[in-house]
Formats: structure tokens, sequence, C-alpha cells
């Protein structure tokens, strides 16, 4: 397995500049991995002074599910590869990436909120709900291959 995380560092800076809390976390694109990327995520949540709710870290815990479990099944074909989870916590939000280096994954134009009936029978489900619980929301092809899954969840 891959070096499982990087200690936090003050990358970035946040609201009235701020530093970011960085972690990254790499994992096996393979399921039973998940839960660490859920591990990781609370133990970020005890770090912050202000008490995250628990239905924010509830819905926190699965928006990030769903966007590792979207590069788990489609990005790599033979099973082999790896996730990568990054996770940037400010006074006021909590930034998330999940990447990959697999196939890539181009999601439907304009999705917010206008997914239909055929993308949702075909397990699009995960990208909807990601939609609904997190603020805001981007997913990009990356240059040197893969797919790259943002979501920002304000917290204050």
């Amino acid at each position: 397995m891959s070096a499982p995380a990087e200690g936090m560092s003050g990358n970035g800076t946040g609201a009235g500049g701020a530093p970011a809390r960085s972690i990254r976390l790499t994992i096996p694109a393979k399921p039973e991995f998940i839960t660490l990327g859920r591990l990781a995520l609370t133990g970020i949540a005890r770090v912050r002074s202000e008490p995250m709710g628990e239905e924010v870290l509830g819905d926190l815990k699965l928006a990030l599910t769903e966007a590792c479990t979207n590069s788990v099944r489609h990005a790599y074909a033979n099973g082999e590869g790896t996730v990568q989870i990054t996770y940037e916590l400010y006074d006021d939000r909590l930034v998330v990436e999940v990447a990959d280096e697999g196939e890539g994954f181009v999601a439907p134009s304009g999705t917010r909120g206008k997914l239909d009936e055929d993308e949702l029978s075909e397990g699009g489900l995960g990208i909807a709900i990601i939609e609904a619980l997190a603020d805001e929301l981007e997913i990009t092809e990356r240059a040197a291959g893969g797919s790259s899954l943002r979501f920002v969840k304000r917290l204050g």
C-alpha cells in the first residue's frame, strides 16, 4: 500500500488569511479502503476549533464515499491503481478532492440538479448525492490522465 497519509500542513490561506490545514491520503482503488478516507475525515473534523455537527460530518462522509466509489468503480478496468484524497480545512469551509489516474470520467454537462432518468438508472446517483450535500462541485479531467472530483462544504 502507498504511504497512507502526509501530515497536516499549512498550505494555502482561508478567509482572513488563515492557513488551511491540509492532508493527502493515497489508497488502493479497492472498495475496502474507502473507510480509511472516512476515518481521516472524522479526524480532521476533530481538529477544528469549533466542533463540526454530526449531521454535517455525516453528509461529508457520504459525499466522500460517493466520490471515492466513482474512482474505484470507473477509473481502473483491471482494478489496479490508486485514489488520492486531499482534504483542505479552512476556518470557514472544507475542500475535498478525490483524484485518480485511471480512464477518466466526464460528467454530464450542467449536471447541478439536472440529471435525467437514464443517468440515474445507470448508477448515477453518486454525483447527484454529492451535488445535494456540497455547496460547490467540480469534476475535471486531469492533464496527466484520470479525473478529479472536488467538492466544498461551507462550515459556519
